[in-house]
């Protein structure tokens, strides 16, 4: 084992003893590593750090940033290992943020790309019943994809309706009720799944087909792979709907609801931002600008309430 990927794993294990998961910067920076043993290069560089970074050249410049970002952070650490490292300034790649707006998903799109999930092959039938169970309950209850497929057993209480979330991106955790229809499409796929997989290999609620846990990366190329073939993406889009979309969709149908039914949308929006699993009310409130539609509810709402106050 090299210098440089012996730190790395040193430097994982200590933030991750801190409570960093570190899983998409833990896969890029081993990337890193193998990108620099390739070139002969035994420690960190700006050079180096820059020209890895801006991988893809033709990838959106906010990803490069985003790249050199974890290697300035494991810089930092290896800098107290070989005085030679070189730590990238920041401000080297700028870019300005911009939020994408979200694709909105119609129901025959949704159920296409369930459709399509039952059609998996899959050597036993698991992989099918999986991935079309995972899409759907992400459709029906706006989870962050990464969560299904972190729900163990003991979270998933279909006799009283309560999915419990460990596992959140903040490290809290919450309740989310499901109505009778999830449930039993829930209480259907744990019947199957130990049905068809008698001794599985991690306490996962959502198996694969080996009797693992689903990971986030198989998860998310599944979802591509379905979304071409649906017809979501063309034959040749790198980009297009993601499966995170799933969960704006969600949001934005909810608080459409709400102003279609003449509810106050300012008094229940914490209520769904604390569904959705948002840690500040700001980010629930993003919904309102996501949709012309939604935007046109606020503000006749706004302009009633403005003629109500009229004397």
């Amino acid at each position: 084992m090299s210098p440089l990927c012996q730190a790395l794993e040193e430097y994982l294990t200590m933030r991750r003893a801190l409570g960093f998961k570190l899983r998409e910067p833990g896969r890029a920076l081993r990337r890193f590593v193998e990108f620099a043993e390739e070139i002969g290069a035994s420690f960190i560089t700006t050079e180096l750090a820059l020209c890895w970074a801006q991988q893809p050249s033709e990838a959106d410049p906010a990803y490069w940033t985003n790249r050199l970002d974890m290697v300035r952070c494991f810089a930092r650490y290896c800098k107290a290992l070989d005085s030679r490292t070189e730590i990238p300034a920041e401000g080297l790649l700028p870019h300005r943020f911009r939020r994408k707006p979200p694709y909105l998903y119609s129901d025959a799109e949704i159920l296409r790309l369930i459709e399509a999930a039952e059609q998996l092959p899959s050597r036993t039938g698991l992989r099918a019943a999986t991935y079309s169970t995972l899409f759907g309950l992400v459709a029906v209850t706006g989870m962050r994809s990464s969560e299904p497929i972190s729900l163990d057993h003991g979270d998933v209480d279909l006799d009283r309706g309560v999915i419990t979330i460990r596992s959140t991106k903040f490290g809290k955790f919450r309740h989310v009720p499901i109505d009778s229809s999830t449930q039993q499409v829930l209480d259907q796929y744990r019947r199957q799944r130990d049905h068809l997989c008698l001794a599985p290999q991690a306490p996962s609620f959502f198996l694969s087909e080996q009797g693992k846990r689903v990971g986030q990366f198989a998860m998310e190329q599944t979802f591509v792979k379905l979304s071409h073939k649906i017809g979501l993406r063309g034959p040749n889009d790198r980009r297009g709907p993601r499966l995170h979309d799933l969960r704006h969709t969600f949001a934005v149908r909810t608080i459409l609801d709400w102003y279609r039914k003449g509810l106050d949308v300012e008094r229940y929006l914490p209520k769904l931002a604390t569904y959705l699993g948002h840690t500040h009310v700001n980010d629930t409130y993003w919904y309102l600008s996501a949709t012309p539609e939604l935007l046109q509810w606020a503000v006749r709402r706004l302009e009633d309430t403005h003629e109500e106050q009229r004397p």
